[in-house]
């Protein structure tokens, strides 16, 4: 079972049981744009029209290892061809002091060896002056898929995770982490203010779902475009995805993500994990979600939400946590996709 770990290596957890960046940082001292409702952001509207609306499943479990992936809300739709995912800087950001990311094992199985994950090989296999990619290969991982990493010409064979920097105020910046083994995304924006670093949270799959011992999506290859920023998701299932990334700065992360087909067997086409064992300790604690446009957001802590149709969801914290304290809240929504027959 793999752990998230820290991203300077990104954390992993180990689970027991077409645009150029837009750098458009605020102004210091200025806060940030509140992050809990982000509804009414110019970004997360769509445009004026029918907005389709998807279903959200939760299979969230209670737990009491603060290591352990036990959040999953699936996204479900036939319809759905496009979205927008972002990673946004939680509404305290700017009251933070002193962050905290590294892992509480107080109440988890320690039978696996977390320390086995911190004897990796690392290269950097593709750079240019302001953006670049590194790999980890590690002495082992739960899932044992050859996954290439395809950047023009060259190929990247048996990687278990991959950086993406960026270089930014006279730094370099993490803003995105992927697994190519089981098809998980990590996304933050850059560092609020002065900050000098913060920590990724919840984690997220593009492209159909599917269980094999926990949440995956099964790729063929990943193949990235440099011009474009972009990522092509192609499925063992068949089809694939595109993920561009289209801005960060010290707001938000946004990807875009449009599909060639529909997810075959009804599977989601997205889903979000993370963790969770109380508000003050938890990666993702609330779920907000809206139905459609002039109808007000509804709330429901994540462990007990029933599942919506929603145009848009919010999926993260109000208070600070113990866990992860610096962790991007996440936000789906602009959902795209074929007329009803």
């Amino acid at each position: 079972m793999t752990k998230r770990f820290d991203s300077r290596l990104p954390r992993r957890r180990f689970i027991l049981g077409t645009g150029a960046l837009a750098f458009s940082a605020p102004a210091s001292g200025q806060p940030a744009m509140p992050a809990a409702m982000p509804a009414a952001t110019p970004a997360a509207m769509p445009a004026a029209g029918e907005e389709l609306q998807v279903r959200v499943e939760n299979n969230s479990v209670p737990e009491l290892c603060a290591e352990k992936d036990n959040i999953e809300l699936d996204f479900i739709s036939p319809r759905l061809r496009r979205l927008q995912i972002q990673a946004v800087h939680p509404s305290y950001i700017n009251t933070i002091v002193s962050d905290r990311w590294a892992p509480d094992w107080s109440s988890c199985d320690l039978r696996d060896n977390p320390e086995a994950f911190f004897k990796s090989q690392r290269r950097t296999f593709w750079e240019t002056p302001e953006i670049w990619m590194t790999g980890f290969t590690f002495p082992s991982f739960w899932r044992g898929n050859d996954v290439p990493v395809r950047v023009g010409d060259h190929v990247e064979h048996g990687l278990h995770m991959v950086q993406v920097w960026m270089w930014r105020r006279e730094r370099a910046e993490e803003i995105m982490v992927f697994y190519p083994p089981d098809g998980y995304w990590r996304a933050k924006p850059l560092p609020f203010e002065d900050m000098r670093w913060t920590a990724y949270g919840s984690s997220f799959l593009v492209g159909p779902v599917e269980t094999q011992e926990r949440p995956i999506v099964d790729l063929q290859e990943i193949v990235f475009d440099p011009p474009t920023r972009s990522f092509t998701l192609k499925f063992k299932r068949g089809g694939e995805a595109r993920l561009s990334l289209k801005s960060v700065d010290q707001d938000r992360l946004r990807l875009d993500v449009g599909f060639s087909d529909a997810m075959p067997g009804g599977r989601p086409f997205a889903a979000l994990r993370s963790m969770y064992t109380m508000e003050t300790m938890s990666d993702a604690a609330l779920v907000g979600w809206r139905s459609r446009r002039g109808k007000g957001w509804e709330e429901a802590p994540v462990i007990d939400f029933k599942g919506a149709n929603a145009a848009e969801v919010w999926v993260g914290r109000h208070l600070p946590s113990r866990h992860n304290l610096s962790a991007p809240d996440m936000v789906f929504g602009n959902f795209e996709g074929e007329s009803a027959k």
